[in-house]
């Protein structure tokens, strides 16, 4: 067995000690493959490819400067990242884990389209689905890859861009939250986590506790997402930035 061929072993057992079949976690995380065409019935602007804007930064940072109200661009740009990352990669990352093969997103298939309120990512992939060995080396040297743009045409911090990245990587084991055990849960992910060669495991810190007297475990991430900045933004449920007060909350709830 190739060196991370393991890991469908260990996610398999996972599932099994908490009790949840594939199919489940598939439709819990929505990992159908990408169908259809893109939407191109944009009022204000056409789809707008990733992999032109890696290019060429004005291309998306233009219509976003026009798209965003009053919140600087920054803050829209971190909020949108974190939807690219639990809206495309998560689902390919946890595909992986359920199939053993899944297709890597990358920047030439992915667009950034008009929505009915906000801008949504859409992927359209090309290439063939990949081993997890070789997923998980070609996912790194993508994300690497996308780095530089978000950090530097669109002032994405590094804990808000790789926070991000790193709760779509754990996707398969956050749909597990509240079902495996939470210690072995939470070792689980962090392991999978270091298998990425990019930045992402210095910014989750896996959790277990108790919610409503059951036991759970959820990842935290060490960069804020801006989301909060949003109008009606509030703040994501794991969110580092309040953690010590809203584990406070949660332990006081379970009491």
């Amino acid at each position: 067995m190739a060196e991370h061929e393991v890991w469908l072993e260990r996610y398999d057992a996972l599932l099994q000690e908490a009790d949840v079949t594939p199919k489940a976690v598939a439709v819990s995380m929505d990992v159908a493959e990408p169908e259809g065409s893109l939407n191109r019935q944009a009022p204000g602007y056409a789809p707008i490819g990733l992999a032109a804007s890696l290019a060429c930064p004005e291309v998306m940072t233009g219509p976003l400067r026009e798209q965003r109200n009053a919140e600087p661009l920054r803050v829209y740009a971190s909020v949108l990242h974190q939807d690219l990352a639990l809206t495309i990669v998560a689902p390919a990352v946890t595909r992986l884990l359920l199939d053993g093969a899944s297709r890597v997103p990358v920047a030439e298939d992915i667009w950034l389209a008009p929505g009915p309120k906000t801008p949504a990512w859409q992927w359209r992939p090309s290439a063939s689905a990949q081993s997890v060995s070789d997923f998980l080396a070609l996912i790194a040297r993508e994300l690497n890859r996308w780095y530089p743009f978000f950090r530097h045409s669109l002032g994405v911090s590094p804990g808000a861009f790789w926070s991000s990245v790193g709760l779509g990587l754990c996707a398969p084991f956050s749909a597990l939250y509240d079902k495996a055990p939470p210690e072995r849960l939470c070792q689980e992910a962090t392991e999978w986590l270091n298998q990425f060669d990019c930045d992402a495991r210095r910014f989750i810190d896996w959790i277990p506790l108790e919610f409503n007297r059951h036991p759970c475990a959820i990842p935290q991430r060490r960069g804020c997402c801006l989301k909060f900045k949003l109008p009606n933004g509030g703040y994501c449920g794991t969110c580092g930035i309040y953690r010590k007060e809203r584990m406070a909350k949660v332990v006081s709830s379970s009491a």
